[in-house]
């Protein structure tokens, strides 16, 4: 698909998912949400899922791993990177400020270009569709530019994929979604409910992290992300490159080029394996990698082309 044709749809597609809920403010009655009663739905989405869905479903797989005699030390310990990865990645969102980051949503709301909209339930779910294809494009573009991979690769560089490696987060994870989210809390969202829609896209992906649930009835898999279109994202076989960014709702890779049926057996992690369960060389290795690439390249426009330009981008030799 041509760059303008993403554009247009892209706008079109935004322009659609926020002009619902102003027109409805402006001309339907609507009943407000007591705002106690949403934080209580993100709360028990969003916070309390880690107990009812990811931590079960990591257990069930464990006896499935010990079912099937593939729990050994490397699983074990990859799992435990995988933990300890989430740990140091909210480390660094604690040292550059979260205080500072809902700041920044807040001071975005205060010169919304939008009127604010009431909180009702068209808004919240307005808000969480448009955070979830505000996901895909964050998603999209941690694929496709260097810096962007040399975070996210981190993310992807597990062999493995069971629900530990939801949480094998990168040191620059957290920078990307401020891009995307920021911008639409000045189209009239509040600021605390885009953030809370931004983390709900998040952990519905998470609990995708699963080879337990094969493929699903057909109108699910259809218009969802599910386990297996996510398997596919995570698959280093070169047909699942750059593809299933979705969060939620699939239907935003196949609008826009970049769907993938899980078909072949999906061999998981990165073109240029790790082969390492070290938390530390796990959680740098991508910046790592990505250092020595732009130590490498020669000029200034060169090595800011190695930031924007896709990962495998080298520039041409003379």
């Amino acid at each position: 698909m041509s760059n303008i044709r993403l554009i247009v749809y892209s706008i079109a597609i935004i322009a659609t998912i926020v002009g619902i809920p102003h027109y409805v403010a402006e001309y339907l009655n609507v009943a407000v949400l007591n705002t106690d009663l949403v934080d209580y739905f993100f709360y028990v989405f969003n916070d309390l899922s880690v107990i009812y869905i990811i931590l079960p479903f990591f257990i069930i797989e464990l006896l499935r791993y010990l079912y099937l005699k593939r729990l050994n030390k490397d699983v074990l310990l990859d799992s435990a990177a995988n933990i300890i990865t989430i740990f140091a990645f909210q480390a660094i969102e604690y040292i550059l400020g979260g205080l500072f980051i809902l700041k920044l949503y807040t001071f975005a709301s205060d010169f919304s270009i939008l009127p604010h909209l009431p909180m009702n339930w068209i808004t919240v779910a307005s808000a969480i569709l448009l955070a979830d294809f505000l996901y895909y494009w964050e998603h999209r573009l941690m694929h496709r530019i260097g810096i962007g991979w040399a975070t996210h690769t981190v993310h992807h560089s597990s062999p493995h994929f069971n629900m530990s490696v939801a949480y094998r987060f990168g040191p620059l994870d957290g920078i990307f979604p401020l891009l995307f989210s920021i911008p639409a809390v000045f189209l009239g969202f509040n600021p605390f409910l885009m953030f809370a829609a931004e983390l709900f896209v998040q952990t519905f992906q998470a609990i995708l992290h699963t080879e337990i649930i094969g493929k699903l009835p057909k109108p699910i898999e259809y218009i969802f992300n599910t386990p297996s279109h996510h398997r596919a994202h995570h698959g280093s076989n070169k047909q699942y490159w750059d593809k299933n960014y979705a969060g939620i709702l699939i239907i935003w890779d196949r609008m826009l080029g970049t769907f993938e049926v899980e078909e072949e057996k999906v061999i998981y992690g990165i073109s240029e394996p790790l082969n390492s369960v070290s938390p530390i060389k796990v959680f740098f290795h991508g910046l790592t990698r990505f250092a020595k690439k732009l130590g490498k390249v020669k000029g200034i426009k060169n090595k800011i082309l190695v930031f924007i330009k896709p990962p495998d981008w080298m520039p041409k030799e003379d």
